[in-house]
């Protein structure tokens, strides 16, 4: 029995260690991937305070390595179900295992949708990114395209024509979806170009990374090859949060329910990171939750030992 499960080895669950052990409270983390989570594959981090630069995958060694020296166990398994038992609750591992903690922390982030074309899977990482603040100061000067309409999209959009040469931004519908007045900036910018009506059909590069996109125009039926030294996607996240839904409680998005305080409807259990409902998804703010929901649980956990 543990003082705290938590379910995620990303930046907030990793956190959410540091406190919880620090605080004298034994922690299981559960990794169903890579530990460090989506950061661990970001070739650079540059918005980490205190640190001009380091690889998303040693920002994860780093956080690892605290946490394990401090006495964190840990195991790679998916969390497939969670059960609140009272006093203590019981995380089902995919391969039957059961995790039984005092407390538990969700921490299992959520996905960046995909455009699932050929060549995605082999160029993300060298050429494919899912956050324009996170990496479009790599492309400082060169040409981008963006794909998708609504607000992300526009900002990030926005965000790269104040860096990079040209814009193209590929939307499958015939209008944008965000806000009118980004949508009006955006057009705007003399650097940038707008298909609409457009879907992005495959992605090409070799060896040293992507080197451009195919488009088709949906009325036409005409496919463009459009020369990239980036392509950018913002076309939704995707939470993950579906064996936890009876115990935690779902948003209509999927999202856990959960504040500030990191607290879910059910006392004992907390949710950390992106895979809550919140509006701002980075690094920090997932540190952050992190952070909140383990003095939460540590404050749960002494409520409970002053009641025995």
């Amino acid at each position: 029995m543990h003082d705290v499960v938590i379910i995620g080895g990303g930046p907030a669950g990793m956190t959410a260690a540091l406190y919880a052990l620090r605080a004298n409270r034994s922690a299981m983390i559960l990794e169903k991937n890579a530990f460090g989570g989506q950061i661990a594959y970001s070739p650079k981090v540059e918005n980490y305070p205190g640190t001009d630069s380091l690889s998303g995958s040693e920002l994860a060694d780093r956080l690892f390595q605290q946490v394990t020296r401090l006495g964190a166990e840990f195991d790679v398994a998916e969390a497939v179900g969670l059960e609140d038992h009272g006093a203590f609750k019981a995380v089902l591992g995919d391969d039957g295992t059961v995790y039984e903690g005092r407390s538990v922390i969700i921490a299992s982030g959520a996905k960046h949708r995909r455009l699932n074309v050929p060549g995605e899977a082999e160029l993300e990482g060298r050429g494919i990114c899912y956050c324009a603040v996170c990496d479009g100061d790599f492309y400082r000067g060169k040409r981008v395209a963006m794909v998708g309409g609504g607000n992300t999209a526009l900002q990030e959009a926005l965000f790269l024509s104040d860096l990079c040469e040209h814009v193209t931004v590929i939307q499958n519908l015939d209008f944008f979806t965000g806000e009118e007045r980004l949508a009006r900036a955006l057009i705007r910018r003399g650097n940038v170009k707008c298909f609409f009506g457009a879907q992005v059909s495959s992605i090409q590069g070799d060896h040293g990374g992507l080197s451009c996109v195919l488009v088709r125009l949906e009325r036409s039926g005409e496919e463009l090859r459009i020369p990239l030294d980036g392509l950018f996607v913002a076309i939704g996240l995707e939470p993950e949060n579906g064996p936890f839904a009876g115990v935690a409680g779902l948003n209509e998005y999927g999202y856990i329910a959960a504040d500030e305080s990191c607290l879910t409807k059910t006392p004992g259990v907390f949710a950390a990171g992106d895979c809550r409902s919140k509006r701002i998804r980075q690094l920090t703010t997932a540190m952050a939750d992190g952070t909140v929901a383990a003095i939460a649980a540590c404050g749960y956990l002494s409520g409970l030992d002053a009641a025995q």
